[in-house]
């Protein structure tokens, strides 16, 4: 089997790389794309001048403006930016059609059967970037690398508007320097239960007991252990399944206790079910889903099997449930559903 060649394309704060693309009086201002500080918003993006303050995607508003008093917050075009996402998918489609969008702005490429550019992984996306500069007008990173993994590590490490090859040979020396930190899902809480391991980089993991890197990750274990070796067989899928379907709400003002929180449910699942309407995920349903988030950013989830039919009632016990963890004043419900892999189709064959 070939040496996969595989490509991550990161665009740099595309939101707001498209404001000042279009306003380029905007280049040398810190902005951010996001809500109002009143109405609690977080930032969506934040350009390179705004984070030089701290200022950084997530951020509520108020933070931001906190950090940085001359914020210019804007509220942001999705129409604009689906466009320009169509566009930048338009050039990647010169170059190959096994493409796995990540989001408006992010995507892996298979270009190893690609005849274009000599078949250099490297030229092809040097070609990318510089089309998409020319045709989008915003700046793109890029990642080159012989799988998922690793690509994406790359394309983020001389952003913005920066190329990372990790050839073959060069593979085991590059994944050894990685933070865990950068790894797919290594968040805060887990970042806390490395630095406990003494682990900071994938070398330092590397040498971890195996063991103990089980009791600390459970089932997340193994492909921790296998991408600080640099190892990641996934396909570039060109088809993503939905997984879950779920609506939330930011709230003004935080709820205080059950009561208060209950009493948001019965709209909070009426918007549900309208998202639910005409997509057919009747079907595929497995468990309920709620989520807090709590005045302190900290956040809880909290699942169920399905095995009655929906009630509110459901989703009052699973709030009380989430609600006892913390019990503190709460900022963010959530509620939804976690959906069941679509069944593949079986051909039926007749026999004579």
């Amino acid at each position: 089997m070939s040496q996969r060649k595989i490509i991550h394309i990161d665009a740099d704060c595309f939101y707001a790389a498209i404001e000042m693309r279009d306003d380029p009086s905007l280049c040398e201002l810190p902005i951010a794309i996001g809500g109002p500080a009143d109405t609690r918003s977080v930032l969506a993006t934040a350009n390179y001048v705004a984070r030089s303050y701290g200022v950084r995607s997530a951020m509520p508003t108020s933070m931001a403006l906190r950090l940085c008093p001359a914020l210019k917050v804007l509220p942001g075009n999705m129409a604009k930016y689906r466009q320009a996402s169509e566009q930048m998918h338009e050039v990647f489609r010169e170059f190959t059609t096994i493409i796995e969008p990540l989001s408006l702005d992010e995507a892996y490429l298979d270009v190893t059967h690609s005849n274009v550019c000599q078949g250099s992984a490297t030229l092809i996306a040097q070609a990318i970037r510089e089309r998409i500069f020319a045709q989008v007008g915003i700046t793109v990173s890029a990642g080159v690398a012989s799988n998922k993994f690793l690509a994406k590590v790359a394309s983020d490490w001389q952003k913005p508007n920066g190329l990372t090859v990790v050839t073959p040979e060069q593979q085991d020396e590059f994944v050894a320097a990685v933070p865990v930190k950068r790894i797919s899902g290594v968040g805060k809480v887990a970042q806390e239960r490395f630095t406990k391991l003494g682990v900071e980089t994938c070398a330092d993991l590397q040498k971890l007991d195996f063991a103990l890197l089980q009791k600390a990750f459970g089932s997340m274990a193994f492909r921790l252990s296998q991408f600080a070796l640099g190892v990641d067989d996934r396909p570039v899928s060109t088809s993503r399944e939905r997984k879950s379907i779920s609506v939330e709400h930011t709230f003004a003002k935080d709820l205080q206790g059950i009561e208060e929180g209950v009493a948001v449910l019965p709209k909070l699942l009426q918007e549900l079910e309208q998202r639910m309407k005409g997509r057919n995920f009747e079907t595929r349903l497995n468990k309920y889903y709620l989520k807090l988030k709590f005045d302190d950013f900290t956040q809880t989830t909290i699942e169920r099997p399905i095995k009655e039919k929906l009630s509110v009632q459901i989703f009052n016990e699973l709030f009380q449930q989430a609600y006892q963890r913390q019990q503190k004043p709460i900022r963010l419900v959530g509620v939804g559903y976690r959906l069941m892999t679509e069944s593949p189709q079986q051909m039926s064959l007749r026999f004579e």
